[in-house]
């Protein structure tokens, strides 16, 4: 039997055949190692255990583009080290996304008690349902479905100016009747998508 743990090569070889005893060895010998590496750079011990599966899954799913002669052990702490560096920045996005959301709910229970937030999103409600067709269509697919604008530009076979000037409008709309409350009622509405800010 290969003696993974002194032979990188065979070991690199093994797993690009897709020898599962090559993986097996390679999670049991690295695992406990790259968990303390991740725990040091994240300090929550869920989230490296996270990133470390991450790792694993990734270097099986791209273990033919190994070359033969790279250290494998040096490949697994960078990948470590990536995997967080992209945990942040999407823990950085929700975390801005949970404050934007919290202020706009903040604002509009400053001034309004329950009865008045449940007039406000009937409110919106309707007059998301008064929109024009195509604007009414448009701006769901953004807030409701969550679609880039890209995405419903393709969608509907209409341009991207088109796309943003229906979400305007729908915007504008509503705006009138619901003033400077209109992106927290949205967020109450459709939960923490994007709300672009007209």
């Amino acid at each position: 039997m290969l003696d993974f743990s002194t032979d990188n090569t065979a070991l690199i070889k093994e797993l690009k055949s897709g020898n599962t005893d090559a993986y097996t060895f390679l999670v049991e010998q690295y695992n406990q190692k790259l968990c303390v590496y991740a725990f040091s750079l994240s300090h929550d011990h869920n989230l490296a255990e996270d990133i470390v599966q991450n790792v694993f899954i990734r270097v099986w799913q791209q273990r033919n583009k190994f070359k033969n002669d790279f250290v494998i052990q040096s490949f697994l702490y960078k990948l470590v080290y990536n995997e967080f560096i992209d945990q942040y920045r999407k823990m950085k996005s929700t975390m801005a996304i949970e404050k934007k959301y919290i202020d706009a709910l903040d604002f509009i229970l400053e001034e309004d008690d329950k009865t008045g937030i449940e007039k406000l999103i009937t409110l919106v409600k309707k007059e998301i349902e008064n929109l024009p067709p195509k604007c009414k269509r448009t701006f769901l697919l953004s807030k409701q479905e969550g679609l880039t604008n890209i995405e419903i530009a393709e969608y509907l076979n209409v341009s991207i100016k088109t796309v943003e000037a229906q979400i305007t409008k729908a915007f504008s709309i509503i705006r009138k009747k619901v003033g400077n409350k209109t992106n927290g009622i949205l967020f109450l509405l459709f939960g923490k998508r994007k709300i672009v800010t007209i």
